[in-house]
């Protein structure tokens, strides 16, 4: 069995590889012609619609408690337990940039296309944070959304019990006076755990996109607020289907 599991994460991986490079020239347009970088927000639907198709033959769920407003700007809060969980938001039909680490910058080839279409921060340097922030608001005034894993990483050590909560996505949601999109990614710990060396298992790729929230003033306990509320419905939803 486990050398079953090994050649099927061994298929993931070529299957998520391929589908990169034939989109490839796609993104390069969306990166270097700025009335095309929107045209990244579909790339990633595609890419993760076909990925999903191929390793589990699209047993995916995606449930929505309201429609999104495609004019509308949004800070995605979602969990993270898995690696899985950046191409499960991709399931998303709405434009959005990522927040992301800047060490993926150093994976070949998709670390420098995410870098030149999404955000990397640098959390040990003062200015990198500060530049990631500049370079986020400009992408919120750009009409995107932008997407946080709102633990800052997978951090859990017993998910789906999640990490602390970091405050800048919501700091960013109180200043530009945005709604906040909760996102509960269900199961993907089970189908692709934290753990060395990476197993994918089969399984069924679901998540909930809730109503947003609107930020409730404008000082630090409306920070406060927006956060606690999140983490709420977040841990209640991870608790009614875990």
């Amino acid at each position: 069995m486990r050398i079953l599991l090994k050649i099927y994460s061994a298929y993931g991986l070529i299957i998520f590889a391929l589908i990169f490079l034939i989109l490839l020239p796609f993104f390069l347009l969306s990166m270097f012609v700025k009335p095309l970088e929107k045209m990244a927000s579909t790339l990633n639907w595609i890419w993760a619609r076909a990925f999903f198709f191929l390793m589990f033959c699209n047993s995916t769920q995606i449930s929505y408690e309201q429609k999104l407003d495609k004019k509308q700007s949004y800070i995605l809060c979602a969990n993270h337990f898995s690696y899985l969980d950046i191409p499960t938001m991709g399931l998303i039909r709405h434009n959005f940039k990522f927040i992301g680490k800047s060490s993926l910058r150093k994976i070949p080839v998709w670390g420098y296309m995410y870098s030149k279409l999404h955000i990397l921060v640098n959390r040990e340097s003062l200015k990198g944070r500060y530049a990631s922030w500049a370079q986020a608001r400009e992408a919120l005034k750009a009409g995107f959304s932008i997407v946080f894993f709102a633990e800052g990483g997978i951090l859990s050590q017993n998910p789906p019990e999640m990490a602390r909560f970091k405050e800048g996505s919501f700091k960013l949601a109180i200043e530009e006076q945005i709604p906040v999109l909760p996102v509960t990614i269900h199961r993907n710990h089970i189908i692709l755990p934290d753990e060395k060396p990476l197993v994918i298992r089969t399984g069924r790729v679901s998540l909930k996109v809730h109503a947003p929230i609107w930020p409730d003033g404008s000082d630090e306990e409306a920070i406060k607020k927006l956060k606690t509320e999140v983490r709420r419905i977040l841990e209640a939803e991870l608790q009614s289907t875990n």
